[in-house]
């Protein structure tokens, strides 16, 4: 699920974090487009993919897993059977409440995708003098500057991120496909539904969340150029002196990519779950 994710979205991404950071160096979506092109050629809409795949498979991974024991705490909590079918709301909580451990895995790889990706920007604008052009090289500074600790820039923007976000993103998708199972079991769905659910439930979470992930790659990427102030610090100061609509930079390839990467996220995430199922009850 985290692959298909990531090979579907990362174009749309990279845009994302350079228009977040850098909001007054390009026009719009299509203006990043070009002249990402231009200077870096094809291959810069897919700069931070290795850590992009390594961050989805390690966060998608962490939190679907999360995400079956928390519907079991959420069961407990309620008084039910461990078989109960709980309810759209109820799921969307137990997917909020695993967010916050696939937090810890996503954040330090997550890290390293936006400066990868951001690093021509930092250059251009002369806060770096030379730029670290791959994941190692990126690793390595991360560690000589800030030490184990400085992969984790960013945590608590992230994990306000994640823990609200997840809870529309999973509410919007099981809702989402109540609505297309229409009285029927949601496991017999077929894939159109199933990307149309994803793709919603995708888009519910940037909708609700977008702010707070403009303001966590900034102090991601920018703490390359030295220390940066906090979450409250950075978002004060990014409404004073740029205003508040520098917090929506790069929603546009945002939203195009929330639809198209979650739908093949969920699409690709229920069939594999289907076809382990099947090996499992074989044995």
């Amino acid at each position: 699920g985290g692959t298909a994710c990531v090979v579907t979205g990362q174009p749309f991404d990279t845009a994302k974090v350079k228009m977040q950071t850098f909001p007054s160096m390009y026009k719009g979506l299509v203006d990043c487009f070009v002249q990402t092109y231009k200077q870096v050629g094809f291959r810069g809409f897919y700069k931070g993919t290795t850590p992009a795949l390594v961050a989805n498979i390690a966060e998608n991974s962490v939190l679907f897993m999360c995400y079956g024991f928390c519907q079991q705490i959420v069961r407990r909590i309620l008084g039910v059977d461990r078989k109960t079918k709980l309810s759209d709301l109820q799921n969307a909580a137990a997917g909020s409440f695993a967010s916050a451990f696939a937090t810890l895995v996503l954040c330090p790889t997550e890290l390293v995708k936006c400066r990868l990706q951001a690093m021509h920007e930092m250059q251009l604008s002369g806060k770096i003098i030379q730029g670290h052009n791959t994941v190692w090289s990126v690793v390595k500074g991360v560690i000589q500057k800030d030490g184990p600790l400085g992969f984790y820039r960013g945590l608590s923007s992230t994990l306000l991120r994640e823990v609200p976000g997840y809870f529309f993103f999973f509410g919007g998708y099981e809702l989402s496909r109540t609505f297309f199972a229409s009285g029927r079991s949601k496991d017999e769905l077929g894939p159109i539904p199933l990307l149309l659910s994803g793709g919603f439930g995708g888009s519910c979470l940037w909708i609700a969340v977008y702010p707070v992930d403009c303001v966590k790659s900034r102090i991601q990427v920018l703490s390359m150029a030295g220390k940066q102030a906090g979450f409250m610090g950075t978002f004060a100061t990014v409404v004073r002196t740029e205003g508040v609509l520098a917090l929506y930079s790069g929603l546009t390839p945002t939203m195009i990519r929330a639809f198209v990467a979650n739908g093949a996220l969920f699409l690709a995430y229920e069939y594999s779950r289907k076809l382990m199922m099947k090996q499992i009850d074989s044995y």
